[in-house]
């Protein structure tokens, strides 16, 4: 797994960390390749275990705003924007893919 350390003065350190399944899905089933971007970010209704009534969403992105943390994989950029890093409240970002279920998986430690 690959990581990028982001810290703001200030801010708490927070990582995005990717596993080799995870990426391996964005680059064949979310058709991601090199120089592609992949943010993730807040969103309104839904659960997680970090924040109440918020859900961790992504999307394909061309160009971000405030890119606050970032990691690459595999030619892949994947990031969270300043607004959003507020949801992770202090925890690192592991995302992983269940062959099994044939879904991401998103998992916040401190």
């Amino acid at each position: 797994m690959d990581k990028y350390e982001f810290k703001k003065e200030g801010e708490q350190l927070m990582k995005i960390v990717i596993s080799d399944p995870a990426a391996k899905w964005f680059k064949e089933d979310f058709s991601m390749g090199k120089n592609d971007k992949i943010k993730f970010f807040s969103k309104v209704y839904g659960s997680s275990p970090v924040q109440e009534n918020f859900a961790l969403g992504f999307t394909a992105e061309d160009a971000p705003n405030k890119m606050a943390v970032r990691t690459e994989r595999n030619g892949v950029e994947f990031f969270v924007e300043e607004e959003d890093v507020w949801f992770f409240d202090g925890h690192d970002l592991y995302v992983d893919y269940d062959e099994k279920e044939d879904e991401l998986r998103f998992d916040y430690k401190k």
